[in-house]
């Protein structure tokens, strides 16, 4: 089998996967293409759970899906959904984001206190607030290149301090009631959700994203490309974070109470990594991220209507561990395939690929070489006037000589 001037085989015999990931630099992930089967089959048990609940919540409220209490939903799954994207997002880039929650409440304080000057002048001084706090936090994380959660819980402190300043409860004095847009809402964060799982579920894009993911020493640098998608990330992660907060903050029927914010940020992780984003970063679904968020959702206002109260930290923190299944799940069957191709048909130099990848064959053991030639087996003859190499008599070296 020949090669041409690009190193492609010029011949079949070698899967077509093979040839496509032989030039994958293994330092920035497995090589390969991730396979998404294990991320179908979730979706699938994810969008089985939402319709039984949709059911039983119509059966103990049907007043919850239709009319106001339908619009008020679609809010809350477009305010949750901004959260999980937020997490989602960071987790994809392998710089997890724990302040999405603190940045969440303290919007939705300015929001309650600044609201009546309108939404315009309200969202844009936190959205420049957002962009710095992201920027900041994205510079302690690439340049020091230290842990994302250690430096977002770092920031998440700093948020609560500004936090902590309320002594009560906050009215929200804004007129800006989002529930006659929530199908808009709601549309655009399905679109937002399922445009980046289509995204990224393209090999080269996924790769990208994930490439600040650590794959040998997790204190080594990724380089200038993976730290830029690292940072971008986590400024992406604040904003949708401050969207998300205003948004809850409007579509509530009560004041603001001044809190950490650290339970709705278990809640964003959880229910992005419930939607089987992983939490090492790079893997994650197409629908997920929407089916668990409107499960979650889902599930709140059927336990409110069973007369039930449940602490925001149970359920983020039984997202969180169903989400840990997940992604242990999800890196376990979403990881490339190996490929393996027979010896000798790999460019050349390479005598095997496997996964994709050139290896170097581990070397063979040879045989002992005897360190001395066997001789002849007659105690008669000497052992170094013996032959080892004539089978006839010698003419050089008579007896006579």
């Amino acid at each position: 089998m020949g090669y041409d001037e690009t190193g492609r085989a010029e011949s079949s015999g070698v899967p077509a996967a093979v040839l496509e990931n032989v030039f994958d630099d293994p330092a920035h992930g497995e090589p390969g293409r991730d396979r998404i089967a294990v991320h179908v089959v979730w979706e699938f048990l994810l969008l089985a759970g939402l319709a039984a609940l949709t059911w039983l919540l119509w059966r103990a409220d049907a007043d919850a899906l239709r009319g106001s209490g339908l619009k008020a939903l679609l809010v809350a799954v477009a305010g949750l959904g901004l959260l999980a994207l937020a997490a989602g997002l960071s987790l994809r880039a392998a710089v997890v984001n724990l302040a999405v929650g603190p940045v969440a409440v303290a919007a939705a304080l300015h929001y309650a206190e600044q609201g009546d000057r309108g939404v315009r002048e309200a969202l844009l001084p936190a959205l420049a607030v957002a962009v710095l706090g992201g920027l900041a936090l994205a510079l302690a994380v690439v340049v020091l290149h230290v842990p994302a959660w250690a430096a977002s819980l770092a920031g998440a402190a700093g948020v609560i301090v500004y936090i902590e300043r309320r002594t009560g409860p906050v009215v929200v004095q804004g007129g800006y009631d989002p529930r006659p847009t929530a199908l808009y809402l709601v549309i655009g964060f399905a679109a937002v959700a399922v445009l980046g799982g289509l995204f990224g579920a393209i090999r080269p894009i996924r790769r990208l994203v994930g490439r600040f993911r650590p794959v040998a020493d997790p204190a080594r640098r990724r380089g200038a490309v993976a730290a830029t998608v690292a940072a971008f990330a986590m400024i992406g992660s604040t904003v949708l974070a401050m969207l998300g907060g205003m948004l809850i903050a409007a579509n509530g029927s009560g004041p603001v109470a001044p809190a950490t914010g650290l339970d709705w940020s278990v809640l964003a992780v959880g229910t992005a990594m419930l939607g089987g984003t992983s939490a090492y970063g790079r893997r994650g679904g197409i629908f997920g991220t929407l089916f668990a968020v409107s499960l979650v959702e889902v599930f709140l206002v059927w336990a409110a209507a069973q007369g039930w109260t449940i602490s925001r930290w149970a359920v983020g923190g039984a997202t969180l561990g169903t989400g840990l299944l997940v992604t242990r799940l999800v890196e376990a069957f979403g990881r490339p395939r190996p490929a393996l191709v027979p010896a000798g048909l790999g460019p050349p130099g390479d005598p095997t690929i496997s996964s994709g990848w050139a290896l170097a064959r581990p070397p063979e053991p040879a045989d002992d070489w005897p360190s001395v030639l066997p001789v002849g087996t007659d105690p008669t003859v000497d052992t170094w006037d013996a032959p080892r190499w004539e089978s006839e008599p010698r003419r050089w070296d008579t007896d006579d000589r």
